[in-house]
């Protein structure tokens, strides 16, 4: 059930459970709807002052600040708040930021296991080349997010709303998505392994940028998505198991 990129010379697309987008290879279809690219993050931080504080605080307000190669392994700030921070190279290992809020902010190079977001509200946020397992977001909410390069290993999207995101040029495996609102939010020169789809909403996703789409459960959740015609046919054995037909050569 993996697919790779092939044909893009042709411009060839279908939207799944909506009907053929575009097929310009044979020429005789012609292109009815489109899909809307989400909204990019504006983030513009400005001057950072340092953080010189040791740790955060759970209801911690933080704004304006940059922290900067610090450990916040196993730090309690829950219900924190970041407005026009910049978190750049610390380490977040077991770190608890539930129900944290981070507005108009970029996290980059920043690592850890078992990070804690659950329930947590991203808006107008960068996360760049992050090395994250284990992380926790079930229940979050995240609106115009951009994530750009990393990995990511048994990412909890559980019942998360996802709105205007992007994920480009990084590694998601085994994300876990299930109960999910996606709603356009594109994958660019991305790779997702052996994703989950359990119950997951879609509407106005674009796949056809993944350079791996790797599904284990879920293929007849697809709908409102739109993949490639390669990925199609790397489906088809998955969407043949999960209709009861069966295929003989």
């Amino acid at each position: 059930m993996r697919a790779r990129r092939r044909g893009w010379g042709v411009n060839r697309a279908v939207r799944v459970g909506g009907g053929v987008v575009a097929d310009g290879h044979h020429g005789g279809m012609v292109k009815r709807d489109t899909v809307r690219e989400a909204q990019l993050p504006r983030v513009t931080l400005p001057e950072l002052r340092p953080y010189d504080g040791q740790g955060l605080e759970p209801d911690g307000d933080y704004d304006g600040l940059l922290i900067e190669d610090a450990d916040l392994a196993g730090t309690q700030a829950s219900g924190a708040t970041f407005m026009d921070c910049g978190i750049r190279r610390c380490t977040l290992d077991e770190a608890s930021l539930g129900s944290a809020r981070l507005f108009d902010s970029v996290l980059e190079g920043v690592r850890g296991v078992g990070v804690r977001l659950a329930g947590a509200q991203l808006r107008d946020v960068e996360l760049r080349d992050a090395r994250l397992g284990g992380t926790q977001l079930h229940g979050a909410r995240l609106n115009r997010v951009l994530v750009r390069g990393g990995k990511f290993d048994y990412l909890n999207l559980r019942q998360a709303r996802l709105a205007d995101v992007v994920f480009e040029g990084c590694v998601l495996v085994e994300p876990d998505l299930s109960g999910a609102a996606l709603e356009r939010v594109a994958f660019r020169d991305c790779a997702l392994r052996r994703a989950e789809l359990n119950q997951v909403r879609m509407k106005e996703v674009d796949l056809r940028g993944a350079t791996e789409l790797d599904i284990v459960t879920g293929v007849e959740h697809l709908s409102g998505a739109v993949i490639s015609t390669g990925q199609l046919m790397d489906l088809a054995p998955a969407f043949a198991a999960h209709l009861g037909v069966r295929v003989e050569f």
